[in-house]
């Protein structure tokens, strides 16, 4: 008697893992890394022996931004070496400077945002950081609050002209069950309310 139902409790675990049991990963394509400016965003850009010069630019609202000598120029949409490579330009093709080396770095990205919607304790817009997981998102929206399904956490990201979405256990992600999300800008996170 012993024996049955040991063979059945067997059974029923072998049952339980072939349905699905095991933890899954996110299915989701892999973040696609930009690195263009946008509006908001503040960068750092030094002239070789100009050094009096500001260093510090915002974006304008327009996607410009005001540089010395060259006054504006649009930059939205551009990465920054081809910003540095804009500015050498028009420096030559001005006559201002004759072999200027230029260089841009970005100090913040605020037109990079993502979106963490739902059961947090701060739901909001966040400002994308590279490298950013999922873990990371919701502990900058405080983490989660007392009624959120940690098990059921929805993200959604656009690839192409469409929009995947995936559904992931933090829980298992925190277990080490599975690995946590990397997220690109864009993306949304969505935490459901627990069901009762």
């Amino acid at each position: 008697m012993r024996r049955r139902d040991l063979l059945a409790t067997l059974a029923l675990a072998a049952m339980l893992v072939a349905c699905g049991g095991r933890p899954r990963p996110a299915d989701l394509p892999a973040p696609v890394s930009n690195a263009t400016i946008g509006v908001g965003d503040m960068f750092e850009m030094r002239i070789v022996r100009e050094d009096n010069l500001p260093t510090a630019f915002t974006v304008a609202p327009d996607g410009t931004v005001d540089l010395p000598y060259i006054k504006r120029l649009k930059v939205a949409g551009l990465e920054p070496q081809q910003i540095a490579e804009a500015v050498r330009k028009r420096l030559i093709d001005e006559e201002i400077l004759t072999d200027p080396i230029v260089s841009v770095s970005v100090k913040e990205y605020n037109s990079k945002r993502v979106e963490v919607l739902g059961e947090v304790q701060r739901a909001g817009s966040l400002r994308f950081e590279p490298g950013m997981t999922l873990l990371r998102a919701i502990s900058l929206a405080g983490g989660f609050n007392q009624m959120a399904a940690r098990d059921k956490v929805t993200i959604r990201r656009q690839v192409g002209d469409k929009t995947r979405a995936a559904v992931v256990s933090v829980e298992d992600i925190i277990d080490n069950a599975i690995p946590d999300v990397p997220l690109q800008a864009g993306d949304s996170i969505n935490i459901p309310q627990r069901v009762w």
